[in-house]
C-alpha cells in the first residue's frame, strides 16, 4: 500500500475512533493490531508483545510509579494546604494576592510531584474556594488554578520528561535542568498577569484588608512548617542535578521522603497508604498502556516508511529550518486539542527528533520546547484535561466560564513558547553549566 494512503487510513481511523470516547491506550494499540494483521500477517502480531516486553525492561520507566506514588502521598499528607498558606501569608497583600499565591504554591508543588492531575485537583480544592469566597472573578480563579497546575509537566521532576528522554534518547537529567528556567518564566508570566488583572479590574480580585494581613512574625513562623517539602525538593532534584543519583534512584528517595513527610504530619495511615498505592497503580497502568499501544502504532508506521514520508513531506514544503520548526510546534498544538500527552509524544517525537537533528537544531532545546508545548494541551479546548479536572471539583463554575478562563493563560503559554524559541539559552544554559556541554 502506498505510504500516502496508509498515512491517511491510519491517522484518519485513529481520529474518528477518538470521537467515540474510548481510551486512547486501547484505540491506538487496536489500530496498530488491525493494520499489522491486515498488511503483514496474523503471525506478525507476535511483534506487539515483544515490543511491550522491551518497553517493560526499560529501567528508567521505574521512576514513573515512584514519582506518582510520591505525588499521591504528598496529597494525602496535607502538605499542599501548608504550602498555599505560606504563599498566601507572604503574597496575599499584593494586587491579586490570592491568585499570585496560587501560582507560587503550584510552582513549589510542581517541583515535588511532576503529575498534573494531582496538582490541578488539589489546588482547585484548596485555593479555588478561598478566591471565590473573597469575591475573585471565577475566570481569574479558575485560570490560575489550571495554569499553575500544568507547571508540573515542565518543572522537574516531570513524568513526561522521563518518557520523552526514553523515546528521544535524550538525557533526563539534562531535560530536567533545561526546563527549570522556562518553568520559572511561565510561572512569572502567570503571576504578572494576575497582578495586572487585579490592577485593571480590582472588583475581580479584591485586595485583602490591611487588618487581616498577617504580621511579619506570622510569616516567618509559617516558613518553619515547610522545611520538609524544601528538603524533599533538594533530595529529589539536587541528587539528579549534582550527578549523585539517576532519576529512578532519586524517585525512590522521593517516594520514601513523601512517606516520612506524611508521618511527620501524622497522616501515614494504612488507609492513606492504600489509597496512594491504588492511585499509583491506576495512573501507572494508564501511562504504560498508552506507551505500549502507541509504540506498536509507531513501530509499524516507521517500518512502512512513515518517518521518511513525513520527513520528506516537511522538507519539501520549501520552508526554512525555522519555518519547519514553527510548523512542528503548530502541529503539536493542534494534536494537543484532541490527543493525550503521552500519545502525542509517542506518535510525533520519533518522527520529529531526527528531522530536528538533520536541520542542525539542538535536540535538548527542542525537548524543552516540546514540554512547554504540552502544557498548552492541558488547557486547550475542547478536551484539555485541566478544564475537566476543575469542572469536576467545582461544578458550580459553568463550563463556558472555565473555557474563557483558559484562553488568557493559553496565550501566556504561547508567549512563553515564543520566548523560548527566541532565546534557546533559557533551555541550554543550565545543562551546559552543570554538564559542561
Amino acid at each position: 500500500m502506498p505510504i500516502e494512503t496508509l498515512s491517511w487510513l491510519m491517522f484518519g481511523s485513529l481520529f474518528l475512533l477518538l470521537l467515540t470516547g474510548y481510551p486512547l491506550a486501547f484505540l491506538v494499540g487496536g489500530v496498530a493490531v488491525v493494520f499489522i494483521g491486515w498488511l503483514w500477517s496474523p503471525d506478525a502480531l507476535a511483534l506487539v508483545p515483544q515490543r511491550m516486553w522491551n518497553n517493560m525492561t526499560q529501567y528508567l520507566l521505574a521512576a514513573i510509579p515512584l514519582f506518582i506514588f510520591m505525588a499521591s502521598m504528598l496529597e494525602k499528607s496535607g502538605l499542599i494546604e501548608e504550602i498555599f498558606d505560606v504563599a498566601y501569608k507572604w503574597l496575599g497583600r499584593v494586587p491579586g494576592g490570592l491568585a499570585v499565591a496560587t501560582v507560587a504554591a503550584s510552582t513549589v508543588l510542581a517541583a515535588m510531584v511532576g503529575v498534573i492531575g494531582a496538582a490541578v485537583v488539589t489546588m482547585a480544592l484548596v485555593a479555588l474556594p478561598s478566591m471565590l469566597r473573597r469575591g475573585y472573578s471565577p475566570v481569574l480563579a479558575a485560570g490560575t488554578v489550571m495554569a499553575g497546575g500544568t507547571l508540573g509537566i515542565l518543572i522537574p521532576p516531570s513524568v513526561l520528561a522521563i518518557i520523552y528522554g526514553l523515546v528521544a534518547n535524550q538525557s533526563v537529567g539534562e531535560l530536567y535542568l533545561g526546563s527549570v528556567l522556562p518553568g520559572l518564566v511561565l510561572s512569572s508570566l502567570y503571576m504578572l498577569f494576575s497582578v495586572v488583572y487585579a490592577l485593571l479590574y480590582p472588583e475581580g480580585a479584591p485586595r485583602i484588608p490591611k487588618e487581616e494581613a498577617p504580621t511579619w512574625a506570622e510569616r516567618w513562623r509559617a516558613l518553619r512548617g515547610i522545611w520538609a517539602p524544601l528538603l524533599l525538593i533538594f533530595l529529589v532534584l539536587g541528587t539528579i542535578f549534582l550527578g549523585l543519583a539517576a532519576p529512578t534512584e532519586a524517585a525512590a528517595v522521593g517516594a520514601f521522603g513523601a512517606m516520612v513527610v506524611a508521618a511527620l504530619h501524622r497522616k501515614l495511615t494504612w488507609q492513606n497508604l492504600r489509597l496512594a498505592l491504588e492511585q499509583t497503580a491506576k495512573a501507572t497502568a494508564m501511562v504504560l498502556w498508552i506507551i505500549f499501544g502507541a509504540n506498536a502504532f509507531v513501530a509499524f508506521y516507521v517500518a512502512q516508511g512513515g518517518d521518511r514520508y513525513i520527513s520528506e513531506l516537511l522538507l519539501s514544503t520549501g520552508l526554512s529550518p525555522w519555518g519547519i520548526l514553527i510548523l512542528m510546534q503548530a502541529i503539536l498544538i493542534v494534536l494537543g486539542m484532541f490527543l493525550d500527552w503521552v500519545g502525542i509524544l509517542l506518535l510525533a517525537v520519533p518522527v520529529f527528533v531526527p528531522i530536528i537533528r538533520d536541520l542542525g537544531f539542538d535536540p535538548l532545546w527542542f525537548g524543552v520546547l516540546y514540554l512547554v508545548n504540552m502544557q498548552m494541551s492541558f488547557l486547550s479546548p475542547p478536551f484539555g484535561y485541566a478544564l475537566f479536572y476543575v469542572r469536576g471539583v467545582a461544578p458550580q463554575i459553568p463550563m463556558g466560564t472555565i473555557y474563557r478562563a483558559a484562553i488568557p493563560f493559553l496565550l501566556l503559554q504561547l508567549t512563553g513558547l515564543v520566548i523560548l524559541m527566541l532565546f534557546p539559552s533559557l533551555a541550554t544554559w543550565l545543562p551546559s553549566l552543570v554538564y559542561g556541554k
